[in-house]
């Protein structure tokens, strides 16, 4: 079973159990699957499926720093449910430890030395961790290795 037709029954089973808040972000998450597959005209496989989850819980993570910061609870609170749904489509991620090791790696593989060379390091990191890392965390570790 691919992994949009593992949120399509977990919409199913939403709408049966009758949970609204799940079902709304099922639907959120499904709608913009559909808007990618028509924008670009293909068939979303598990790894793009999971880069469009990864973008959505960034935006609801921005969303709710935002909503924190003008003291809107209500708001906040609404996105971290949202947050924690998504996050179940996500494969297990690696640990800081693990992603470090890994850009290491990566740094002493393609002989970078300095600050100049990170946009080359990103792209061969974002091949390898695509779905397996927060990217966040992979910058960062990047930009450590990189001003040793």
């Amino acid at each position: 079973m691919t992994l949009k037709e593992r949120i399509t029954e977990d919409m199913k089973a939403a709408m049966r159990a009758k949970e609204a808040d799940r079902l709304s972000t099922i639907r959120l998450l499904l709608a913009a699957c559909k808007q990618k597959e028509v924008d670009e005209r293909v068939e979303l496989d598990d790894a793009m499926v999971i880069g469009l989850v990864d973008k959505l819980i960034k935006q609801r993570k921005d969303s709710v720093t935002a909503y924190t910061q003008a003291n809107r609870m209500d708001l906040a609170d609404k996105e971290s449910a949202e947050i924690v749904v998504l996050q179940a489509y996500l494969p297990v991620r690696l640990s800081p430890e693990e992603i470090t090791a890994a850009v290491g790696a990566i740094v002493t593989e393609l002989g970078a030395t300095g600050p100049g060379d990170m946009g080359k390091v990103m792209g061969a990191v974002k091949t390898q961790l695509a779905g397996k890392a927060d990217m966040g965390l992979v910058s960062a570790a990047v930009k450590a290795a990189l001003t040793r």
